[in-house]
């Protein structure tokens, strides 16, 4: 069986990825940061998050021995963590300043990966930190990477559909042209190594825009070259398979969709073993632990879910196949799963007094459930709290306990209103609501501060298809410049 542990709610949008090392958890996400918890009891670090990246960040992934983080954005960087400091190590800026859309570690930690949107891939000596080689498939943007068990092929994957084969020196091995209709979205090895004589084969999962995960053989011998069998089409889920994973001895693969689902079936024969229901948007990413039999999710719903195989091995999952968990049995094996409902998707200053007590719980202040209700405490009078008031009005005495309620009632005024923003307020640079807003040559509207500095930086590429803009000039969107004005102060 597999059950939700826990539901990591710290992200102010999309999460992008998430990924493990043998001890921690790493998400990023469209807020530009990324966080990283232990997965003893996943509390996040005490230097999390990480704010290093200009725009949002689409991947991150450990080094194998887990010592660093490297982390991808639309900035055009793939940037370097030291996981013991949260400090930056490097900086690797993408040639050409494109969008780095993913990145990959070779499983010997010799070798970096980053893939751009301009289809320009980037060979890191990662010891170094130093560019090596550079790699091209034209008009497609680089979505996916992930390298072989013994670190000397690399796939990749693009928006034009392609499964390509690489070897260190940017060769072209093999080019599986059409191997998801209308684009890739993910693809990752097996970490196993199959021999057969003089063949080595490995196992390489995929999955794209035709709803569909696929399960392919790549076969390598002393020849040049290599070839590409599919072996499995698993079609488990209805909607836009966005990610998958294999487990770390290989036997189980997951992955999450556009249908709100995390599937996760038994690799070796493709059965679908379990359907899990807990996101409300769609599912971006997922990962299983080196070292655990645990699964994350992450999701468009701002959330990271972390589920358990519950008999502890991640190679044999027990249940009927198919399965689909219910929501009750999903949420009840640990408090931290719940989803509170009603006070996310309202101003907190419409917070009922209800709200406000599953906000506390929430953030672990459960001891003031009862003072705040004896006192009426809603959401207008939650922001209005002070020093002086929680301690002579609800008589709180211990000053880390005031302290914290503070630090609280802050970041809930720091950030921004979540579920009820129109998406069309909402710059595709930035995430954040648009002040000046001005309609480009692809159509498209943007903060105007933004994508100026984009055309400046960019190479005058749209941020949203990636052609190049036929003219920089920037036309006002009074329209919706007053839509949002008008909104903004109905709220």
């Amino acid at each position: 069986m597999v059950s939700l542990i826990c539901t990591l709610q710290s992200h102010r949008d999309d999460v992008n990825w998430c990924t493990f090392s043998s001890s921690l958890l790493a998400t990023c996400s469209a807020d530009k940061t990324i966080r990283v918890y232990s997965t003893q009891d996943f509390t996040e670090l005490p230097f999390s998050p990480l704010s290093g990246h200009g725009y949002g960040v689409h991947c991150c992934c450990f080094s194998p021995c887990g010592q660093y983080l490297a982390s991808c954005s639309t900035d055009a960087t793939t940037v370097v963590w030291a996981m013991d400091t949260g400090e930056i190590e490097a900086v690797l800026e993408h040639p050409g300043r494109s969008p780095v859309r993913v990145c990959a570690f070779s499983p010997d930690s010799s070798w970096l990966v980053s893939g751009a949107s301009d289809g320009t891939l980037a060979l890191w000596d990662f010891p170094s930190r130093t560019l090596c080689r550079m790699g091209a498939v034209p008009d497609t943007t680089m979505v996916a990477c992930s390298f072989t068990p013994c670190s000397q092929l690399f796939a990749t994957g693009s928006t034009y559909g392609d499964l390509r084969i690489w070897d260190l020196n940017m060769n072209q091995l093999h080019a599986e042209k059409y191997a998801h209709d209308l684009g890739v979205t993910c693809c990752q090895f097996s970490p196993q190594i199959m021999k057969y004589g003089h063949v080595v084969q490995f196992r390489l999962a995929s999955c794209g825009q035709d709803s569909l995960l696929k399960i392919w053989i790549i076969s390598r011998t002393s020849s040049p070259g290599c070839k590409m069998q599919l072996v499995h089409t698993l079609s488990g889920q209805c909607a836009t398979v966005l990610s998958c994973a294999y487990s770390t001895d290989g036997q189980l693969l997951v992955s999450g969709s556009m249908d709100k689902t995390v599937a996760v079936y038994e690799a070796n024969n493709g059965i679908l073993l379990y359907t899990l229901n807990q996101h409300e948007r769609y599912v971006t990413s997922c990962a299983f632990s080196p070292t655990a039999p645990l699964i994350a999710s992450g999701s468009m719903d701002k959330t990271v879910n972390v589920w358990r195989v519950e008999d502890g091995s991640s190679g044999h999952a027990s249940g009927p196949k198919g399965k689909s968990l219910p929501n009750e049995a999903a949420s009840a094996s640990h408090e931290a799963g719940k989803k509170w409902p009603g006070h996310s998707r309202l101003t907190v200053s419409e917070w009922s007094e209800d709200d406000v007590s599953s906000w506390l719980l929430e953030e672990g202040l459960e001891s003031l459930v009862d003072t705040f209700k004896a006192n009426n405490i809603d959401g207008a009078e939650l922001l209005s709290l002070s020093k002086e008031s929680l301690s002579s009005d609800l008589h709180i005495e211990s000053l880390g306990l005031r302290s914290k309620v503070l630090r609280k009632i802050e970041e809930l005024k720091m950030a921004p209103v979540s579920n009820g923003i129109p998406d069309e307020f909402l710059c595709p640079i930035t995430h954040e609501i648009m002040k000046d807003p001005v309609i480009a040559a692809d159509g498209y509207s943007y903060e105007r501060e933004a994508i100026e500095s984009w055309i400046n930086t960019k190479s005058r590429s749209s941020p949203m298809t990636n052609l190049t803009l036929q003219t920089t000039l920037l036309t006002p969107n009074r329209t919706l410049k007053m839509a949002i004005c008008r909104w903004t102060s109905s709220q």
